[in-house]
């Protein structure tokens, strides 16, 4: 049975696919991240659609790759005739929506079987096959799927087989091809020019990296990986292009990752300015104000790839789930969820392009920050569903203040930076209101550590961030003690949970792996209270999470070793990207909290 970290990804900016071990596209939307899947075998069995194209009788490959700086995946089998390599890519899409596979023989002769099951609808449609003179047509409802190949195609058992062998240096290409069903079958793609204009994209694209150092293939793949789960037409960032895979193997915690949260706007826009793409920063910038706009108490957690504000939540019963896991989703209930914390995210975010850009205030966000900021103001003091999305009741979360905090400081340094129109005076006084009552609700006295929220005794990795943000001195006394007390309650060998859901009563049964993010979270704290040397040990043991392909999920069964949930999961590859710029490059405190002031 196939592990998530099996799963290599290839995609064209507009969606994905996932590419196992043993050659085979169990998992493909089409024609964008969060249209209904074609190939659904990753959250079920074969006949849920997936494309096999591998050695006959072959299991798990030799060994893969990406090409170095490219989101092209080469994967390779050695066997007892001869080897062999499978290229696996997806253009850049202008007007053609194509997954590429070629194979090629390395040595001797090798017979290869492919198989294909097109399964509309995650699974549930069997399209109308017909042969053609270049291959095969696939039809059903809106969708329609061309394969274009010189390798031979018969049906057999409502799916599509090529056997056929190769030798040492031939080539057999292979084109999946999507287009409405009611449009004229298509102009077929030129594997060969579409992989060298593939090449030269990303060569193009991996070239304005600006960073060096000793972490920086780490810290490239994982750009790449960004970039990769980046929706071209809108500029947003999918959280992971999957959906359902399990935080807690056989259990309920399923959850549909195909959109954009608000709450990484900050943590993209750090990771893509530092690294020298702006481009993609200002193209983020713009979708976040996009979805923002209109009534600020309207706010949402997560939007579509294009803005979209409903994204209802319902279950695909005829999908088993991964091990079992299910229910299978898609859409997402938490997305009109109070979450407070978001105000601060995007208010933090936008101040974070100003500063970034060369005409420094001369934006059009100003009026849009003002008017969240005003609604905030009226808001922050309330209980609310905090930032890991809790189905249990409302309550004052510490880092929902602190964020709340983060808007009013950012507000108030846009006014006296910048010479933007607001009562400063006013926001100044907010600002230290709500210091003073994190500082004194929020802290608990007994066992020097801030706490998940009013009233409780419980711990969140969320508090990592409190000198990140700049709402307290990293060498604070009180960051230091929350930090001694997550590294010390609050880790599973060492790697950082997000709560304990069995105490922090979430709405949820089961439980969940370590969460990624929060472990790099808890590197960059380190650092921050002068433990550079515990960082990096932190930080190298986070790295040999990665699959054999450098990409992460969200989570970590630090009891069964495999990798929990989504995948690739953008909020896992951010914060790599950040730390290992901290550890590479700096000598102390970096990033846009060093000029923040505590109140």
């Amino acid at each position: 049975m196939a592990e998530i970290s099996d799963y290599a990804m290839v995609g064209d900016l507009h969606t994905a696919a996932l590419v196992g071990r043993n050659g085979s596209i169990d998992w493909m939307c089409l024609p964008n991240f969060d249209s209904p899947a074609c190939f659904a075998a990753l959250l079920d069995s074969p006949e849920a659609g997936r494309w096999l194209l591998a050695p006959a009788g072959a299991g798990d490959c030799t060994r893969r790759r990406y090409r170095p700086g490219t989101l092209i995946l080469e994967t390779e089998w050695d066997t007892a005739d001869g080897s062999v390599r499978v290229t696996d890519f997806m253009p850049a899409r202008d007007d053609s929506v194509d997954m590429v596979r070629i194979v090629e023989g390395l040595n001797g002769s090798v017979r290869m079987k492919g198989e294909l099951l097109l399964r509309f609808d995650y699974g549930r449609i069997v399209p109308w096959v017909r042969r053609m003179g270049y291959g095969i047509s696939a039809i059903a409802g809106p969708d329609a799927a061309y394969l274009s190949t010189p390798a031979p195609a018969r049906g057999q058992d409502m799916r599509t087989i090529s056997e056929f062998t190769v030798k040492a240096g031939e080539r057999v290409p292979f084109v999946l091809h999507w287009a409405p069903s009611w449009k004229p079958v298509p102009d077929r793609t030129d594997p060969n020019r579409a992989l060298a204009s593939t090449q030269a994209f990303w060569d193009q694209w991996t070239g304005r990296n600006t960073t060096a150092g000793r972490y920086h293939d780490a810290v490239q793949r994982s750009l790449i990986t960004l970039k990769a789960l980046t929706y071209a037409p809108t500029g947003g960032i999918v959280a992971a292009p999957t959906t359902s895979l399990p935080e807690d193997p056989g259990g309920s915690r399923n959850w549909d990752y195909r959109y954009c949260w608000l709450r990484d706007a900050t943590l993209t826009l750090q990771s893509l300015l530092a690294c020298g793409y702006t481009e993609e920063a200002a193209a983020w910038r713009e979708w976040l104000l996009r979805a923002v706009a209109g009534d600020p108490a309207d706010l949402q957690i997560m939007y579509g790839i294009d803005g979209t504000r409903r994204l209802p939540e319902a279950e695909l019963p005829w999908l088993k789930g991964f091990e079992g896991s299910k229910p299978v989703r898609t859409g997402n209930a938490a997305a009109p969820q109070l979450q407070l914390d978001v105000w601060g995210e995007v208010l933090d975010g936008l101040a974070l392009t100003r500063a970034a850009a060369p005409n420094g205030a001369a934006d059009d966000s100003w009026d849009i920050q003002v008017a969240l900021m005003e609604y905030l103001e009226g808001a922050w003091d309330q209980p609310d569903n905090g930032l890991w999305e809790m189905r249990g009741p409302r309550r004052n979360f510490t880092h929902s203040k602190v964020m709340a905090w983060v808007a009013a400081d950012r507000m108030v340094k846009g006014v006296q930076q910048y010479g933007l129109p607001g009562p400063r005076d006013r926001w100044a006084a907010l600002r230290k209101q709500i210091h003073d009552d994190v500082m004194a609700q929020g802290f608990d006295e007994k066992h020097n550590t801030f706490v998940q929220s009013y009233g409780s005794t419980e711990l969140d990795a969320s508090l990592l961030l409190i000198p990140r943000v700049g709402f307290l001195p990293r060498n604070h006394p009180r960051v230091t003690g929350t930090v001694e007390a997550i590294q010390k309650n609050l880790t599973r060998d060492g790697f950082v949970l997000r709560y304990h859901p069995e105490a922090a009563n979430d709405g949820l049964p089961g439980t969940e792996g370590v969460f990624l993010a929060c472990s790099f979270w808890l590197v960059d704290a380190l650092l921050g209270i002068g433990r550079r040397e515990q960082a990096t040990d932190l930080f190298e043991r986070l790295l040999t999470l990665r699959n054999d392909v450098g990409l992460l999920s969200e989570e970590w069964d630090p009891k069964n070793h495999r990798q929990l949930g989504n995948t690739p999961q953008a909020f896992s590859h951010f914060p790599l990207v950040h730390c290992a710029l901290q550890l590479g490059y700096a000598s102390g405190p970096e990033g846009p909290e060093k000029n923040a002031s505590p109140a």
